[in-house]
């Protein structure tokens, strides 16, 4: 069984627990290192031939383009993470529609190919915010990542499926969702996706965790990383909560070898690559099972 390995591309003063400390429009002021940590990873990747989704965000995309063709390059599929990494639920839904559109068109501009998949910033398409799931089908997304199923402070659904599946959102419209990885822990609904989960518990835990989480559903499970989280050497945020701090820079020496480890310990394959295996009518490619049809789920069920 091949699981689903993804790399969200963003640089360590962009992601929301610092939002507090760094405004959107002071990002210009701070040193980017996305583009050697994303090589990093590329290159433990290519070690191990190994091909990922990479869910590039669009503040990125505009200053380092040359990146997001190296990746495609190395034979990896490139997905959207959105524009400026700002949560779902804290947009007005016309702003969120104007940066969807427009970073899934400037990422089509510099690969040359359709962009099918998208991720939100820290997972933030919540029951607050299911509107946002028909503006990714209006763009032509074909499959998102955003909903993680578990009780969090900052994202989380509690109750939407644990499995690929096709999320309705009214009577006409369905995506794909490919919802991050849970699993059942001492009476409680663990995530074990990766980040910061995957540099905080003990690595045997983890392991652990998502054999049993595959197991639980009998599909592959879905992993992610950030390239700051190989990045020991990075820059502190002056200010940042001793939440945040514990959240982001925990184990960040300990992540690269953890990574290498992870990628001997199981299959990794892109997002697209599993669904279309596992998912679609298509035929399967050597002894994987196909699953002829998804599980429906209708997601105006959970809106509040």
């Amino acid at each position: 069984m091949k699981h689903a390995m993804t790399v969200d591309v963003e640089d360590y003063f962009q992601v929301a627990a610092f939002a507090p400390n760094i405004k959107y429009d002071e990002w210009e002021k701070w040193p980017m290192r996305v583009e050697q940590n994303t090589h990093a990873i590329l290159d433990l990747f290519d070690k191990q031939g190994i091909q990922a989704t990479f869910f590039v965000l669009g503040w990125v995309a505009e200053r380092k383009p040359e990146l997001v063709r190296e990746i495609q390059k190395r034979g990896h599929e490139i997905a959207c993470h959105g524009m400026t990494h700002q949560l779902v639920y804290s947009q007005k839904p016309e702003v969120f529609r104007e940066e969807t559109f427009r970073s899934k068109a400037l990422l089509e501009d510099i690969t040359g190919q359709a962009v099918y998949g998208y991720r939100a910033a820290s997972y933030s398409i919540t029951k607050q915010s299911l509107w946002a799931l028909e503006t990714l089908i209006d763009a032509g997304f074909t499959y998102d990542s955003s909903i993680f199923p578990v009780h969090h402070d900052r994202y989380g659904m509690p109750g939407a499926p644990l499995n690929i599946h096709t999320a309705i959102t009214t009577a006409e419209k369905s995506i794909t969702e490919f919802p991050l990885t849970s699993a059942q822990f001492m009476g409680r609904r663990l995530p074990v996706a990766g980040g910061g989960y995957f540099r905080i518990y003990p690595y045997w835990f983890t392991r652990s965790m998502l054999k049993r989480a595959s197991e639980e559903i009998d599909q592959p499970f879905i992993f992610y990383l950030h390239p700051w989280e190989v990045d020991p050497n990075q820059p502190r945020i002056p200010g940042a909560s001793a939440l945040s701090r514990f959240r982001h820079y925990t184990n960040l020496k300990r992540c690269m070898p953890r990574l290498e480890t992870l990628i001997k310990d199981f299959e990794f394959t892109t997002v697209q690559a599993v669904i279309d295996t596992y998912i679609s009518n298509a035929p399967a490619s050597g002894d994987a099972p196909v699953k002829s049809a998804m599980q429906l789920f209708d997601y105006r069920s959970l809106s509040t």
